[in-house]
């Protein structure tokens, strides 16, 4: 059982969303979870829209898809995806 480092991208459902509620609360559930939060981003999308980038180390065999479903299930996200995910060393 080894760590994997994980980029997640967590679009808000719209341009007024409170990003750092999103970022907060996203990072909380990782946390629950059992990852290790690293760096977060705001990524502008498009019109006015920013996506929450959060990279965190993981145990390498959790399960993926439940993360995605939890964090999307939080007030005002309309999706998250994991769109990194690869074993880290040390």
């Amino acid at each position: 059982m080894g760590k994997a480092a994980v980029k997640i991208k967590i679009m808000p459902d719209s341009p007024d969303a409170d990003l750092l509620e999103i970022e907060k609360q996203a990072s909380k559930l990782i946390e629950a979870e059992g990852g290790k939060i690293g760096k977060v981003e705001h990524e502008p999308i498009a019109f006015g829209i920013k996506a929450v980038i959060i990279t965190f180390s993981w145990e390498e065999d959790s399960e993926r898809e439940i993360l995605e479903e939890k964090l999307s299930k939080l007030p005002h996200v309309n999706s998250a995806e994991i769109v990194d995910f690869r074993r880290a060393f040390g």
